[in-house]
C-alpha cells in the first residue's frame, strides 16, 4: 500500500482529499500545519507528499526545501491557490514535482498521483545504464546525476533532469507538447495546463543563467528541440 502525506491546513480540503484517496487504497497521514508536516517527512518513509503553499507555521515552500536538502527524494506536489506563473515557478525551484491549483476537481489530483507514483516505482525498477551526455558546452552524467555547463555546475529539480535528458536523447527532434507530457510526467492526456512550457522556460533559465547561448528551441505551433541555434542558418 502506497503512503502519502497530506499537508493541509483545512479540515474540509484534508477530509475530502483523505477519503477519496484512502477509498482508492491508498494509507494517507495528515498533518495541519508545517512544522509538523516536515517532522512527519522527516522522520517517516513516505511514497508521496502532497503540500498546501500556505500553512501555519512554516509555509509549504520552506518544507519542500527542507525535504529536499535533506537528501530525500520523494515526489511532492503542491497545492495551492498561488496559481500565477511566477508563484509555481517558485514552488518548482525549491523542489516540488508538480504543482495543482485550488479549486480542483479530485479525479484530476488522482491522475496526478498517479502520474508521480508511476513514474517512481518505473524509476526504481529500471535498470538505468550509466550514461554521459554531451551537447555543445553542455555535459550531463547521468550516473552522478551531474550537469555542467561551461564547467559551471547547474542545480536541476528532478522533473527538470528528465526533461533534459529527454532533450538529449533526441537532439535535432522537435517534441511536441504531448510528447514531453507522455515521457516526463508519464499522462497521456492534456493536463489543461502550461506545465510544460513552465518547465521549458525555468529550464532554459538555468542553462542560460551564465549568459550562455540558448540550446532549447521553440518551433512555434510544433513544440521544441535542442539545437544550437547557429544550425538554422546552415
Amino acid at each position: 500500500m502506497k503512503r502519502i502525506l497530506l499537508v493541509e491546513d483545512e479540515s474540509h480540503v484534508c477530509s475530502f482529499i483523505n477519503k477519496g484517496l484512502t477509498e482508492e487504497g491508498y494509507q494517507v497521514t495528515i498533518a495541519m500545519d508545517g512544522n509538523q508536516g516536515l517532522s512527519l517527512a522527516l522522520e517517516h518513509s513516505f511514497d508521496l507528499l502532497i503540500l498546501d503553499i500556505m500553512l501555519p507555521g512554516i509555509n509549504g515552500i520552506e518544507v519542500c526545501k527542507e525535504v529536499r536538502s535533506s537528501k530525500i527524494q520523494t515526489p511532492i506536489l503542491f497545492l495551492t491557490a498561488l496559481g500565477t506563473t511566477e508563484n509555481v515557478v517558485m514552488g518548482l525551484d525549491s523542489g516540488a514535482d508538480d504543482y495543482l491549483a485550488k479549486p480542483f476537481k479530485f479525479i484530476e489530483l488522482l491522475a496526478r498521483v498517479r502520474t508521480l507514483l508511476r513514474r517512481t516505482d518505473s524509476v526504481e525498477n529500471a535498470e538505468k545504464e550509466n550514461e554521459k551526455f554531451r551537447f555543445a558546452d553542455l555535459e550531463v552524467d547521468d550516473k552522478t546525476k551531474t550537469v555542467l555547463r561551461s564547467g559551471l555546475n547547474i542545480s536541476l529539480t528532478s522533473t527538470e533532469y528528465r526533461l533534459l535528458l529527454m532533450f538529449l536523447r533526441n537532439r535535432g527532434v522537435v517534441l511536441s507538447r504531448m510528447d514531453i507530457l507522455e515521457e516526463v510526467w508519464g499522462v497521456d492526456f492534456d493536463m489543461g495546463t502550461n506545465v510544460v512550457d513552465v518547465y521549458v522556460n525555468y529550464l532554459r533559465r538555468k542553462l542560460e543563467r551564465h549568459n550562455s547561448s540558448r540550446l532549447i528551441q521553440t518551433r512555434i505551433g510544433m513544440g521544441y528541440v535542442l539545437k544550437q541555434a547557429d544550425e538554422d542558418s546552415k
